[in-house]
């Protein structure tokens, strides 16, 4: 059975977790409202996609 003969140093485990990070979404502005929303997504807060609206949103 395989065993590690040495215990690994906490700068090689925190190398080997370098790449295993959360990404922070990428948002853009509405151009009709001005709120934050997701490229290529309907706004949440109007309900407007490439100028239309296209989801009825209710206040």
């Amino acid at each position: 059975m395989a065993v590690p003969k040495r215990k690994k140093s906490k700068s090689k485990r925190d190398k080997r977790r370098t790449h295993q990070k959360v990404a922070v979404p990428n948002l853009t502005t509405c151009p009709q409202c001005g709120e934050a929303r997701l490229p290529h997504h309907a706004c949440p807060s109007c309900g407007a996609y490439k100028g239309r609206t296209v989801i009825d949103v209710e206040d």
